[in-house]
């Protein structure tokens, strides 16, 4: 599989990492704690050697599960761990709090949770507006030095935030939304990154699933699962979407002898400014494709016929936005 060294920095991971908020169950309906084992041990066998979690993903569930796996299978030398901060919850659900104290206490109760003495990547998950960025620089930066984090990265933040914290903490990554389907980063984030020389660990690589190909107008999604409230799951997006879907698997069929899976991955691979693509998943057999992805890459006349089938299908089109946490005020 191919590797990157993410900037400023010396760890170097495979091009496709683990996403595992749905391995920890909430908004996602649950999950199944054995079958999170055995699918981080797979992606690991699979030559991924990235996972990225989050204490929110499911209230320190997936961390647990991440720490619980590696150490199962002797795993962790083998791998590197992106964790997050600057969230926390109570019975109301999340909130962003990415105060000093608050940060502290995350890397603390990560370490814990995962089993490990390091984090490799530790990213502030979303800014809050009701603090100074700086804050959360400085507390990271002070994490570093302390040896308990090897590289700091940022999660959904814009341009000028980026700036502001990167001047006082250096940065090594950013985690943007991207995919086929959602594409705010180009115009965005791109200019900044490249002026800046971050590495892009994007999330959402799938859409929440609408660009595995197994969603039908007749899918429904159990108990707590976000999809229930996601804009592109509901009439008349969600046919749009599947529209775009199906003649993107044609596609891929055609030219390639793909499922639209694998050609939703190799796109995103492919894109300039992409450095690792997360791809989340809970059940082993759902890693298998990664092997689809790897030895090709596409064409000019495939993007260009990409882009038409896009803006030919998704008339109303809609970002991830529903899915940003409230801060400490505004709940």
């Amino acid at each position: 599989m191919d590797t990157v060294t993410l900037h400023n920095s010396d760890i170097t991971c495979s091009r496709i990492a683990l996403g595992t908020w749905a391995i920890g169950g909430w908004m996602w309906g649950g999950n199944d704690e054995q079958d999170s084992i055995r699918t981080i041990q797979e992606a690991v066998d699979r030559g991924i050697t990235l996972i990225d979690t989050a204490p929110v993903y499911g209230f320190g569930e997936s961390e647990e599960r991440v720490g619980l796996a590696l150490q199962q299978g002797r795993l962790r030398q083998r791998v590197a761990i992106a964790t997050k901060c600057g969230l926390n919850w109570d019975h109301q659900g999340p909130y962003r709090d990415a105060g000093r104290e608050r940060i502290v206490q995350e890397v603390n109760d990560s370490l814990r949770r995962l089993r490990s003495d390091v984090i490799d990547l530790y990213q502030l998950h979303w800014p809050d507006p009701t603090r100074p960025v700086e804050e959360a620089a400085e507390a990271m930066a002070d994490l570093k030095r302390a040896g308990k984090i090897r590289a700091v990265g940022v999660s959904n933040f814009d341009a000028d935030q980026i700036r502001a914290f990167h001047a006082v903490c250096p940065l090594s990554t950013v985690q943007p939304p991207y995919n086929l389907f959602e594409r705010d980063m180009e115009k965005d984030l791109l200019p900044v990154l490249g002026e800046l020389g971050l590495d892009t660990l994007t999330y959402g690589a799938l859409c929440r699933g609408l660009l595995s190909g197994k969603m039908r107008e007749h899918t429904r999604f159990d108990g707590d699962d976000l999809r229930n409230n996601d804009p592109k799951f509901q009439p008349p997006r969600y046919r749009q979407y599947l529209e775009a879907v199906t003649r993107l698997d044609a596609l891929a069929r055609r030219r390639y002898g793909k499922r639209v899976l694998a050609l939703a991955l190799r796109w995103l691979l492919d894109q300039p400014g992409v450095s690792v693509a997360l791809w989340g998943a809970r059940r082993p057999e759902q890693i298998e494709a990664v092997t689809d992805i790897q030895g090709w890459h596409l064409d000019d006349d495939a993007r260009a016929e990409i882009d038409l089938i896009l803006a030919d299908t998704l008339t109303d089109p809609v970002g991830p936005e529903f899915m940003a946490p409230p801060d400490r005020h505004h709940r």
